[in-house]
């Protein structure tokens, strides 16, 4: 599939929602963790195959503000997991910097400490930025950017006039980077799951039946292909994309 796909045209910024961990376990007779600790090593190949490809930025929903619901057994061993993946030689090895988006206050102290302890030590790293959402929601953020921009506001360094799309995008967990591409969910649910619904106002949209633990380098590049199958309008028609094609040259 590498070869059907044009090198040119690869989406800067992948967002992928990465569901079917704990069905995947449950088929093979297993505890859910073993579903989750699966979904790492598919981590450490999405991760590198996109560093080759030259995807900028990745984004991946790890854990949301809503999965504080499951079971204590369940979250304790996914907070184990993700101290695990942190300590991957990945980022090194593929010089990819790291950074957290989400309410990571609500992590245990340890957990927090290691994601600091990551984020300093990626931060010259310039292949490829991979970003966890971690205790992230779409709404837990926006709730939070409206609440500093009223702060703002109210303490006379902003005007309400002056609140514009780039003034919100400023506020929200995301600002340090551009709006996603391609937004990937697998394992065959057809929903956003509370992520990043501001920023994937334009972005392309792709949903596969493969569970996360099996998602793979052809998995992506099927992704990828359908992406750059479409013509992205943000708005405009097709006359005028082709127009301004022409005009590009």
């Amino acid at each position: 599939m590498t070869d059907k796909l044009d090198m040119k045209r690869i989406p800067r910024h992948i967002a992928i929602i990465m569901d079917g961990n704990g069905r995947w376990a449950t088929e093979r007779g297993k505890d859910r963790s073993y579903g989750h600790q699966a979904g790492v090593d598919a981590v450490r190949i999405i991760t590198s195959e996109c560093v080759n490809l030259g995807v900028e930025y990745l984004t991946l929903y790890t854990f949301s503000t809503e999965n504080w619901n499951r079971p204590a057994d369940e979250v304790s061993a996914l907070m184990g997991i993700v101290l695990t993946a942190l300590e991957d030689e990945i980022f090194m090895k593929n010089n990819v910097r790291f950074q957290v988006i989400g309410d990571i206050r609500r992590l245990p102290q340890d957990v927090q400490e290691k994601l600091q302890e990551t984020i300093r030590h990626t931060e010259n790293n310039t292949a490829m930025t991979m970003v966890i959402a971690l205790s992230y929601s779409s709404k837990w953020e926006i709730t939070k950017a409206v609440k500093n921009i009223v702060l703002e506001v109210k303490e006379g360094k902003l005007e309400p006039e002056h609140i514009t799309e780039d003034v919100i995008n400023e506020h929200l967990e995301t600002g340090f980077m551009p709006d996603p591409d391609l937004l990937i969910r697998t394992g065959g649910e057809l929903r956003i799951s509370n992520y990043l619904l501001w920023q994937i106002a334009y972005s392309e949209l792709y949903f596969c039946d493969t569970y996360w633990p099996d998602f793979n380098e052809e998995c992506l590049h099927r992704a990828i292909f359908s992406y750059q199958s479409r013509q992205r309008r943000f708005g405009k028609t097709e006359a005028q994309i082709e127009n301004e094609m022409r005009i590009k040259g």
